[in-house]
C-alpha cells in the first residue's frame, strides 16, 4: 500500500472509531445519569457523574478502549441507597455490573433480562425485595450473586438455565418453602454455590453432587433433612462446606477422607450422631472443624493432632469422651477452640497454644482432672480462658493470672488450692474474673485495683482470709461482687463505696466486723446487698434507706438499733433476724402480727417529740417546693405559649421571614427541600404527638415524595444539636429509620424523615385483617424484632460513639411497606447529655428498674426495654395493661405464669397455635433481657443471635458466633 493510501485508510478507520465513540458515548451517558436519578449517594461518590464528564470517566465506570461502549459498572459498598433504575437495559455492552454492599431497595428490574452482554452480576447484601424477574437470558452470566436481600416467591428454577454459571449466590432471602431442585445440578461449571437461609427443605438431591468443579458448597441454615451424604465424597475439589443448622442425621462417613483439598468443614446445629471416623485425621489441610452441637459420642480420632493448619476447633455440646488428642495445636496456629460441654477425661492438652495464637479456649463442663498443664503461662494471647466445671486440682501457674489480652478469666467449680497471684494486676483488660467454689486461701491481692475494666469478681466459696483490700474501691466498672463463704476478716473498706456501677455486693458468711460504712450510700445503682453471718455491728445506717434496694440480709450479726422502716418493707424481718439488738419503731397491731421475730424499740417521749418536730419541719419543706415548682412551671408555660405565637407571626407575615428569621438547613439524604415547605405544615396532616415535638406527613411538590416532619418542642439548644444531628444524619441501616435533613430556625427545630407507611409496632399489634385475623402472624413479628435488634445492635456496637436509645418502645418503632422494623427517636437525648433534652429518658413500662434511682442509661437499660417490645410481641399486651390491676408490669405478669409452669398462658392466642414452640423460646430470650440486674442481661450482638438461631427463616446475615460464651 502507497503512503498516501496508508494515510487515507489511517483516517477513514479513526473517523468511523470517532464516530461509533460519538455515537455510543451520549447514550451511555444519559442512561447513566438516569440511572444516578434513582440512587441517593450520602458519601457523594457520584459526583463526577454529571454532563461535564465522559462515562468512561465516571466513578466506578470502566469503558472498552477500542469502542468506547461503558462495559462495567462496579459501586459496591458505598452507602448507595434508592432503586435500581430500567436504564441499566440501555448499556447494551455492559459486562459486570456490581452494587453489592449498600442499602438498595425497590425490586429488581425485569428489563434487566435485556443486558445480555453481562457476565458478573452482583446485587448482594442490600434491601431488594419483591419477586424476582426471569433473568434466563443472561446466557453469558458466569458470577450471579443475588444473595442476602429480601426477596421472595417461588425460588428462581430458571437459574439452572445459565450453564456458563461458575459462582451462584441465592443465600439469605425470604423464597417460599421448597425442596432444593433438581435442575442445580445442570450447572456444571460452578465453582461456589451459596444456598443458605433461604428456606429450603428435603434432602440434597443427587445431581448436586455431580458438580465436581464445586469448591465451596453452602446449604446453611434451612431444614435441609436426610442422613449425611456420602456421595460429597466425589466433589473432589471441595475446600469448603457449609451445612451448619439444618435437620442432618446419622454418621459422618469416612468417605469424607477423600476431600483432600477440605480447609473449612461446619456440620454444626444437625443431629448427627456416632463416633468420628478415624480418617478425619488425614484432613492435611483443615483450617476450621465445627461440629458442635450435634450428638456425636466416643473419642476424637488422634490424627487431629498432626493438623498444621487448624485455627478454629469447635466440638462444644456433643457427648464426646475419652481423653483429648494431645497434640492438638501442636503443629498448627490453632487460635479458638471450644470443647465445653463433652465428658472429655484425663490430663488437659498442653499443646494447645503452642504457636502462640489462642485466643479463645472454652473447656467448660467436662472431666478434665489433674493439675492444669504450667505451659500455658506464655499464653499471652487468651482473650477468653475459661475451664469452670472440671476436676482439676492443684495450683494454677501465676502466669495464667497475668494474661495481657484476657477478657474473662474463668476457674470456677474445680478443686484448685493455692493463691491468687499479684501477676493478676497484669491483666488491665479484664472484664469478668469466677473463680468461686475451689479451694483457694490467702489473702485477696491488692493488685486487684489495677483492673480498671473489671465489672464482675466472684471468689465465693474459697478459704480466703485477711481483709478485703481497700483497692477494690478502685474498680469503677465493678458491678458484681461475690466474696461470700470465705474467711474474711476486719471491717467492711468504706471505699467500696467508690464502686459507682455496684448493683450486686455479696460478702456473706465471712468474719468481717465493725459497722456498716456509711460510704455505701453512694452506690446508686445497688440493687442487692447481702451481708448475712458475719460479725458486724453497730446501727443500720438510715441513709441506706435511698438506695433502691431490692435484696437486702443484714442477718445473723450483732447489728443493734432500729431497722430502717423501709428496709422491712423490702424484706422483711427474716433478713434482720439473728441480731439480738435490732427493733423496729412500728408498734401497729399489723407489725405485731408480721415482725415476730423483732422486739420494739423502747423510746423516750422526749425523743418521740422530737421526732415529731422533724417530722412537722419536713413536711411544711415539701409543701412549700410544690408550690415554688408549680409556679415555675406555669411560668415557664405561659412564656411557651407567648413564644409559639410569635414564631407563628413570623411565619406568616409575608416577608419577614426571609429578613428577620433565618433558616438553616442541613441536609443528610435526598429528596431536596425547601425550608418554607417544611415550616409551614398543617394540623391536618398531624400524625402523632410525643415527648420530643408533634411528627406530621408531608407531601413534598412536584411529585418528591412525603416525608414525616417532626417539629421539636420549643427549645434554644439549637446549637448544642447541630453537631450531633449531623453525627446521626449520617448513621445507615436498614432497621433504622432515615434521617434526611435538620432545619433550624431561632429557636424552632425541624427534624425530616423518611415517611413509612405501616405505623408504628403499638398499633400494628392491635390491628386485624379480616375474619379477626391479626395482622401481625408469627413470622412478620419474629422478623420485626430481628430487625429491631439488629437496629439496636448497630448503636451499641458499630457506631462510634456508641449511641444508647434510652427510649425503645413499640411507638418508636415504625414499619414499612414490607413490615421492615424501623427504629425512630434514637440517640438524641443521650447525645447531648448536657441539654434539656436530657429529660427524656424512657417511658413508664419500658424502663429498666435501674432508672428509678439512677439517669444513668446504658447499653443494658436499652436492652431491658427491648425486652419489653419483645413481650408485647409474644403476648399482644401492652406492658401496663389494665388486666394487670396496676399492680404488676407486664414482666413481673410473665414471670408469674412461669413460676407457675405455665409459659403457654402469656402468649397471643391468636397466632400462638402456629408456633408455640418458637414463641416459649423467644419468651425465655425476653426474660434474659429483661433481668433486675444489668448484668445478667445479654449484649445487643447475643440477643440478636439467639433470635437468629431460635428462627432459622428470619432473614439475617450469617450469624455463627462460637467464641461468646
Amino acid at each position: 500500500m502507497s503512503t498516501s493510501g496508508f494515510q487515507m485508510y489511517f483516517w477513514f478507520a479513526l473517523l468511523l472509531c470517532n464516530f461509533r465513540i460519538s455515537k455510543s458515548l451520549p447514550m451511555d451517558s444519559d442512561a447513566l445519569l438516569d440511572i444516578k436519578g434513582y440512587l441517593k449517594d450520602p458519601q457523594n461518590y457520584l459526583h463526577n457523574w454529571d454532563k461535564f464528564h465522559s462515562p468512561c470517566q465516571f466513578y466506578g465506570v470502566t469503558c472498552d478502549h477500542n469502542s468506547g461502549d461503558v462495559i462495567g459498572i462496579s459501586l459496591s459498598n458505598i452507602s448507595l441507597s434508592g432503586t435500581i433504575s430500567s436504564s441499566f437495559s440501555l448499556l447494551q455492552q455492559l459486562r459486570t455490573l456490581e452494587l453489592g454492599a449498600n442499602s438498595i431497595s425497590g425490586i429488581v428490574p425485569a428489563a434487566l433480562a435485556s443486558c445480555t452482554n453481562l457476565q458478573v452480576l452482583n446485587l448482594s447484601m442490600n434491601s431488594l425485595t419483591g419477586q424476582l424477574p426471569d433473568l434466563s437470558a443472561l446466557l453469558n452470566l458466569q458470577v450471579l450473586d443475588l444473595s442476602t436481600n429480601s426477596f421472595n416467591g417461588a425460588f428462581p428454577v430458571w437459574v439452572s438455565k445459565l450453564s456458563g454459571l461458575t459462582e451462584l449466590g441465592l443465600g439469605e432471602n425470604n423464597f417460599d418453602e421448597g425442596d432444593v431442585p433438581e435442575s442445580i445440578g445442570d450447572l456444571k461449571k460452578l465453582t461456589w454455590l451459596f444456598l443458605g437461609q433461604c428456606n429450603l427443605r428435603g434432602e440434597i438431591p443427587a445431581s448436586v453432587f455431580d458438580l465436581v468443579s464445586l469448591g465451596t458448597l453452602d446449604f446453611s441454615r434451612n431444614q435441609i433433612s436426610g442422613v449425611f451424604p456420602k456421595a460429597i465424597s466425589k466433589m473432589r475439589n471441595l475446600w469448603k462446606i457449609e451445612l451448619y443448622q439444618n435437620n442432618l442425621t446419622g454418621e459422618i462417613p469416612q468417605e469424607l477422607a477423600t476431600l483432600t483439598l477440605l480447609s473449612e468443614f461446619d456440620v454444626s446445629r444437625n443431629q448427627l450422631t456416632g463416633m468420628l471416623p478415624k480418617e478425619i485425621g488425614g484432613l492435611k489441610k483443615l483450617r476450621i472443624f465445627h461440629i458442635y452441637h450435634n450428638n456425636f459420642s466416643g473419642e476424637l480420632p488422634e490424627g487431629l493432632g498432626d493438623l498444621q493448619f487448624l485455627e478454629s476447633f469447635s466440638t462444644y455440646e456433643n457427648q464426646f469422651s475419652g481423653k483429648f488428642p494431645a497434640n492438638l495445636g501442636r503443629f498448627s496456629p490453632l487460635n479458638t477452640i471450644d470443647i465445653s460441654e463433652n465428658y472429655f477425661s484425663g490430663e488437659f492438652p498442653r499443646f494447645l497454644c503452642q504457636n502462640n495464637k489462642l485466643q479463645f479456649l472454652l473447656a467448660l463442663t467436662n472431666n478434665f482432672s489433674g493439675e492444669f498443664p504450667s505451659s500455658y503461662s506464655s499464653c499471652k494471647t487468651l482473650q477468653r480462658f475459661r475451664i469452670s466445671q472440671n476436676q482439676f486440682s492443684g495450683t494454677i501457674p501465676p502466669g495464667l493470672w497475668g494474661l495481657p489480652n484476657a477478657v474473662i478469666i474463668d476457674v470456677a467449680d474445680n478443686g484448685f488450692i493455692g493463691d491468687i497471684s499479684s501477676d493478676i494486676g497484669f491483666s488491665v483488660t479484664l472484664n469478668q474474673l469466677y473463680v468461686q467454689n475451689n479451694n483457694f486461701i490467702g489473702e485477696l491481692p491488692v493488685e486487684l485495683g489495677r483492673l480498671s475494666q473489671l465489672q464482675k469478681l466472684v471468689a465465693s466459696n474459697n478459704r480466703f482470709s485477711g481483709q478485703i483490700p481497700k483497692q477494690i474501691g478502685s474498680l469503677k466498672q465493678l458491678t458484681y461482687l461475690h466474696l461470700e463463704h470465705n474467711a474474711l476478716e476486719g471491717p467492711i473498706p468504706p471505699d467500696v463505696g467508690m464502686c459507682s456501677s455496684m448493683v450486686d455486693l455479696n460478702l456473706a458468711d465471712n468474719s468481717l466486723i465493725g459497722g456498716i460504712p456509711d460510704t455505701l450510700v453512694s452506690l446508686i445503682t445497688l440493687n442487692s446487698l447481702n451481708i448475712s453471718h458475719n460479725m458486724i455491728s453497730g446501727d443500720i445506717p438510715e441513709c441506706l434507706q435511698s438506695l433502691k434496694l431490692s435484696d437486702i440480709d443484714f442477718s445473723h450479726n450483732e447489728l443493734s438499733g432500729p431497722v430502717p422502716p423501709q428496709f422491712l418493707m423490702i424484706a422483711g424481718d427474716d433478713a434482720f433476724s439473728e441480731n439480738a439488738g435490732l427493733c423496729v419503731a412500728d408498734t401497729s397491731e399489723e407489725w405485731k402480727q408480721s415482725a415476730t421475730n423483732l422486739r420494739p424499740c423502747q423510746w423516750s417521749d422526749s425523743r418521740h417529740k422530737f421526732s415529731m418536730r422533724r417530722l412537722f419541719l419536713v413536711l411544711i419543706t415539701v409543701t412549700s417546693l410544690v408550690v415554688l415548682l408549680l409556679g415555675l412551671a406555669c411560668l415557664s408555660y405561659e412564656n411557651y405559649k407567648l413564644e409559639e405565637f410569635n414564631r407563628k407571626g413570623d411565619i406568616e407575615s409575608g416577608g419577614s421571614s426571609s429578613t428577620d428569621l433565618k433558616w438553616v438547613l442541613e441536609t443528610f439524604h435526598p429528596p431536596e427541600l425547601d425550608p418554607g415547605e417544611i415550616c409551614n405544615l398543617d394540623i391536618e396532616n398531624l400524625i402523632g404527638c410525643g415527648g420530643t415535638g408533634k411528627v406530621y406527613r408531608l407531601e413534598l411538590s412536584k411529585g418528591r415524595g412525603i416525608v414525616a416532619v417532626k417539629e421539636l418542642w420549643k427549645r434554644d439548644d439549637a446549637k448544642v444539636l447541630k453537631t450531633e444531628i449531623n453525627t446521626l444524619g449520617k448513621i445507615r441501616h436498614r432497621n433504622i429509620l432515615k434521617l434526611n435533613a435538620f432545619l433550624t430556625g431561632g429557636a424552632s427545630n425541624f427534624l425530616v424523615y423518611e415517611y413509612v407507611v405501616n405505623g408504628n409496632l403499638y398499633d400494628a399489634i392491635r390491628r386485624e385483617f379480616k375474619a379477626g385475623q391479626p395482622e401481625l402472624d408469627w413470622d412478620k413479628r419474629c422478623r420485626i424484632a430481628v430487625g429491631v435488634a439488629k437496629g439496636i445492635m448497630y448503636l451499641h456496637h458499630d457506631c462510634s460513639p456508641a449511641i444508647i436509645h434510652r427510649d425503645i418502645k413499640s411507638t418508636n418503632i415504625l414499619l414499612d411497606e414490607e413490615y421492615e422494623a424501623k427504629l425512630a427517636d434514637f440517640g438524641i437525648a443521650k447525645l447531648v447529655e448536657g441539654s434539656p433534652l436530657s429529660c427524656f429518658a424512657g417511658t413508664h413500662g419500658y424502663m429498666a428498674p435501674e432508672l428509678a434511682y439512677s439517669l444513668k442509661a446504658t447499653e443494658k437499660s436499652d436492652i431491658y426495654s427491648f425486652g419489653v417490645v419483645l413481650l408485647e410481641l409474644l403476648t399482644g399486651r401492652s406492658p401496663t395493661d389494665q388486666q394487670f390491676d396496676g399492680e404488676m408490669d407486664i414482666v413481673s405478669w410473665v414471670s408469674f405464669h412461669l413460676a407457675e409452669q405455665n409459659p403457654a398462658a402469656v402468649l397471643d392466642p391468636k397466632i400462638s397455635n402456629d408456633a408455640s414452640g418458637y414463641m416459649i423460646k423467644a419468651l425465655n430470650i425476653a426474660i434474659l433481657c429483661t433481668a433486675q440486674l444489668p448484668s445478667e442481661r445479654p449484649t445487643m450482638r447475643e440477643v440478636v443471635k439467639m433470635l437468629i438461631d431460635n428462627n432459622p427463616s428470619s432473614t439475617t446475615g450469617r450469624a455463627k458466633n462460637k467464641t461468646d460464651k
